[in-house]
C-alpha cells in the first residue's frame, strides 16, 4: 500500500551527468531513498543546479575528516552548483528539522563539520574568484575557494591576502569559521580580522549580506562563529601589496625562555612580516630546543632585507642561523613537499587529535614549559610542536576568544598516531583536556581547531562576555538550532 503523500517528501536532484534523479526523504525514519518518478501529490523542491547524493562512498567521506578518529554519517551530501542550491536545501532542512553542516576541505580534527542523520554541504564547488576592486585592496570570493588558488590569482595583480595559514589547501569559508591564524598574525591579526563583508545563508535558509555596517550582529556571529548562525557562501577579503621575494631566517635556540623573549620582542617591534616558531624534540619526545622562523618581505612590499639590522640584539645560538631567499609563493607553499611525503608514507591518514591552545604572554614560559616537560614520544607520534606569538591588539573579532595581554601565544601540539590505535587516541584526548584545564587556570583558552572534549558549560566559559550575543544571534538566525551540531555548543 502506498504511503500517504504527507509522509514522504520528494527531492529532484541533478546528477553529475545532468539527468534528473528523484530522492525521497521520509521524516518519520529520517531516511532517504531513490524512488524513480514521483507520484501524484508528492512535493518536490525546485531542481538543483548541482548534485544531491546519497551514494555510500560520498556519505562515508563526509563522515570522516583529517582527524580520522570521529565519524558521524550524514543522510545526504549536497554539492551545490550555485548559492541558490544552498538556500533551497537549508530551507528544506529547516522545514524538516534536519541538521546541516558545511564542509570545506574536511580538515577538521574532531568531527566539527560532520553531522549524524542530516545534510553535509560540500562548499568546494563555490569556488568563484571575483575581480579585484578598482584600487586592488579587496576581492570577493566563494566560500569554497582554497587559499592557494586565491593567492595565485591575486599575485597576478601584485596583491596578496595579508594573513595566510601555513597549509594553503584550506577553504576560505572553513578558516573564516574558526579564525585563521598564521605567521603574519602579529601584524594583521587573524584572517577573520581582514574580512570586510560576508555573503551567508542563515539556518532558516535566508541569504543575507552582512558587514560591520550592515547586520553587524550576524557579521560578528559568523566570523569565528564555528558555523553556528549561518553558512558562509562568500566573503570580501582585504588585500595588500605582495613582495616578489622574501628572506627567511631559521634561528636555533637552546632554551625556551630566551626563545620566547626574542619572539616577544620581534612581535612587539614588528621587525619581520612573518614570525613563527617550532619546538624540537628528541627521539623520546623530550625538549631539545627551539627554532624561530622569521621572514622579511622584499620589494615592492618592503625594503631589501638587511641581515645585520634584522638580527640585531637577538640571542639565538651563534653560527646556527640558516638564511635563504625564496620567491614569495614558494615561501607560502613551502609545506607542499612535506605534505606530499606524508601522503606517500601514509602518515597523512593517521589520527590527528590535535591540541591548539592560546596562552597569555606573561604565563607562556611556565605553562608551555610544564606541558613540554611532560611530553613523550607517544604523546606526539609523527607530529610536531608549534609555538609563536600573536598581537592582542590586532585580534579584533569578538568570537575569536584569546587571552588578555599584548602578546598572547599559540601552542599547537600537532599529534599524529595510527588511526587504528584507538587506545592512544583516547589517551591523547584525555591529555588534551588536562592541558586545556592548565591553560584555562592561567587565563588562556583553546583555538578551536583541535580535539579537546568540551561540554556546553565549557563553551559558555570559552565565550565569556561574548556568550549572550552569540546565543541571541543563534536564536535569531538559526531558530531551530540545526547548524553544525558537531561542535556541541548549543
Amino acid at each position: 500500500m502506498a504511503e500517504a503523500p504527507a509522509r514522504r517528501t520528494v527531492l529532484r536532484a541533478l546528477t553529475a551527468t545532468g539527468a534528473a534523479t528523484v530522492v525521497a526523504f521520509d521524516p518519520r525514519t529520517r531516511g532517504w531513498a531513490a524512488t524513480g518518478t514521483p507520484g501524484t501529490g508528492r512535493t518536490a523542491v525546485p531542481p538543483l543546479d548541482g548534485t544531491l547524493t546519497t551514494d555510500p562512498a560520498a556519505l562515508d567521506a563526509a563522515a570522516d575528516d583529517y582527524g580520522h578518529h570521529v565519524s558521524h554519517r550524514p543522510l545526504a551530501v549536497l554539492r551545490p552548483g550555485s548559492v541558490d542550491d544552498v538556500v533551497a536545501m537549508v530551507r528544506f532542512c529547516h522545514a524538516h528539522r534536519l541538521p546541516v553542516a558545511p564542509r570545506g576541505q574536511g580538515h577538521g580534527t574532531f568531527g566539527q563539520a560532520q553531522v549524524a542523520g542530516g545534510l553535509v554541504i560540500e562548499t568546494a564547488t563555490l569556488d568563484r574568484i571575483g575581480p579585484l576592486s578598482a584600487d586592488g585592496t579587496s576581492v570577493t570570493v566563494g566560500a569554497g575557494v582554497k587559499w592557494s588558488d586565491l593567492t595565485r590569482a591575486t599575485l597576478a595583480h601584485g596583491r596578496t591576502p595579508p594573513v595566510l595559514t601555513d597549509y594553503l589547501e584550506l577553504s576560505v569559508g572553513g578558516t573564516l569559521a574558526v579564525g585563521g591564524l598564521g605567521g603574519q598574525s602579529h601584524r594583521h591579526g587573524a584572517q577573520v580580522d581582514t574580512v570586510t563583508a560576508l555573503d551567508v545563508v542563515t539556518g532558516a535558509g535566508e541569504r543575507l549580506h552582512c558587514s560591520r555596517t550592515r547586520r553587524r550582529d550576524l557579521f560578528e556571529a559568523t566570523l569565528a562563529g564555528l558555523g553556528q548562525c549561518s553558512v558562509i557562501v562568500g566573503a570580501t577579503l582585504a588585500l595588500v601589496r605582495a613582495p616578489d621575494t622574501v628572506r627567511s631566517y631559521l634561528l636555533p635556540y637552546d632554551d625556551l625562555e630566551t626563545f620566547l623573549d626574542d619572539q616577544r620582542r620581534l612581535a612587539e617591534e614588528r621587525r619581520f612580516a612573518y614570525l613563527e616558531g617550532q619546538v624540537t624534540t628528541d627521539a623520546s619526545g623530550a625538549f631539545r630546543g627551539c627554532v624561530l622562523e622569521a621572514v622579511a618581505y622584499g620589494p615592492p612590499a618592503g625594503p631589501a632585507p638587511d641581515d645585520t639590522a634584522l638580527l640585531a640584539g637577538l640571542s639565538h645560538r651563534a653560527g646556527g642561523a640558516t638564511v635563504s631567499d625564496l620567491g614569495y609563493y614558494d615561501f607560502l607553499d613551502r609545506l607542499a613537499p612535506a605534505v606530499a611525503a606524508l601522503k606517500e608514507s601514509g602518515v597523512w591518514g593517521y589520527a590527528h587529535p590535535w591540541l591548539n591552545l592560546l596562552i597569555p604572554g606573561d604565563a607562556v614560559a611556565a605553562v608551555a614549559g610544564t606541558l613540554l616537560d611532560d611530553l613523550t614520544e607517544a604523546d606526539l607520534g609523527a607530529g610536531l610542536v608549534l609555538l609563536y606569538p600573536l598581537a592582542g591588539e590586532r585580534l579584533t573579532t569578538p568570537l575569536l576568544r584569546g587571552p588578555a595581554g599584548p602578546v598572547p601565544y599559540l601552542l599547537a601540539l600537532l599529534r599524529a598516531v595510527p588511526a587504528d590505535d584507538t587506545d592512544a587516541v583516547r589517551r591523547l584526548l584525555a591529555a588534551n583536556r588536562r592541558a586545556y584545564d592548565v591553560v584555562v587556570a592561567a587565563g588562556g583558552t583553546q583555538y578551536p581547531v583541535g580535539s579537546v572534549p568540551f561540554t556546553r558549560a565549557d563553551w559558555r566559559r570559552h565565550y565569556g562576555d561574548a556568550w549572550p550575543r552569540l546565543a541571541a544571534a543563534k536564536r535569531r538566525y538559526d531558530p531551530r538550532g540545526l547548524l553544525v551540531p558537531g561542535r556541541g555548543i548549543f
